[in-house]
């Protein structure tokens, strides 16, 4: 029987070549912590304790997969983000940080707010809704999706979590049903925003693994989503309500405008912890 020390060693010299180090190392972590259900600190307090056959069987499992380049998120089968444990599988985007500053921000602005309805918009795995759903005074939460299968995952999440989140499985380019116009305080979207020629700078695991109607947008229609959220926000938002997208770094302006077109009284771009333009948001 290996230690959990010997075993981290393996599967970090395992998938090197797929996921050099310090990736490996932090893989490794998410892999024992699953496996042997511990936390990262009684990991640390464990190291020489053994793992029964089983346990080891699920390691191997794991880095098998972790060798074709599959996202450990994936393989483990959960994604943290914004301080919840999310169910995820290849019928849903893996949270992204970038997503969690979106919400951070939605959620500094309505700290102090009460009875609050919101819809978020191409919702996959419900990320958006059930971390506004778990941290906003919200009488009403939306999650519109048009994919049957990211919705199956969504309302999972919404169990597991117990947290109280209305799913809508809709197109967003036909009209929306089931919420009343002017009614909404927030909207929230992280829609498709990368551009299919954009697909040759992108990892291989991603393209390989994770969902294309997710991520792509035809090239000649880049910001298609936006202008019709931008539509959708018009006729659903109070007046006040406002609208928050995730944005492709190259269109903060231009989406910017959108919003302002549309009929938004005032639109701004924010920047991510990295510097990119990365959130345009909007109030009516």
């Amino acid at each position: 029987m290996a230690t959990i020390q010997q075993t981290s060693q393996y599967i970090r010299e395992s998938i090197q070549e797929a996921f050099p180090e310090p990736e490996a190392g932090a893989i490794a972590q998410l892999v024992l912590e699953h496996v042997l259900q511990k936390s990262r600190q009684q990991l640390s307090l464990a190291q020489q304790e053994e793992l029964n056959p089983e346990q080891e069987a699920q390691v191997q499992q794991a880095v098998e997969r972790l060798k074709k380049q599959e996202p450990v998120q994936y393989v483990i089968g959960t994604a943290h983000f914004y301080g919840l444990d999310l169910l995820v599988d290849e019928r849903v985007l893996i949270p992204r940080p970038e997503t969690e500053e979106l919400v951070n921000l939605v959620v500094h602005e309505h700290k102090d707010h009460s009875s609050l309805q919101v819809l978020d918009i191409c919702t996959g795995s419900g990320c958006i809704p059930l971390a506004l759903a778990a941290h906003l005074q919200a009488d009403r939460v939306y999650g519109l999706e048009v994919s049957e299968g990211a919705l199956k995952v969504a309302r999972a999440n919404a169990r597991q979590l117990k947290l109280p989140v209305a799913w809508l499985e809709q197109d967003v380019f036909e009209p929306i049903q089931g919420i009343a116009p002017h009614s909404l305080d927030i909207i929230t979207s992280n829609p498709p925003y990368v551009k299919e020629q954009e697909k040759a700078l992108m990892r291989a695991n991603v393209l390989a693994f994770e969902p294309h109607l997710a991520l792509f947008v035809a090239d000649e229609d880049p910001l298609k989503f936006y202008k019709r959220i931008a539509e959708v926000g018009v006729g659903l938002l109070k007046k006040g309500g406002r609208l928050y997208f995730e944005i492709n770094e190259q269109y903060g302006q231009e989406v910017r405008q959108l919003l302002l077109q549309a009929g938004f009284a005032q639109a701004q771009v924010v920047q991510d912890l990295f510097g990119k333009d990365r959130i345009v948001k909007g109030e009516l």
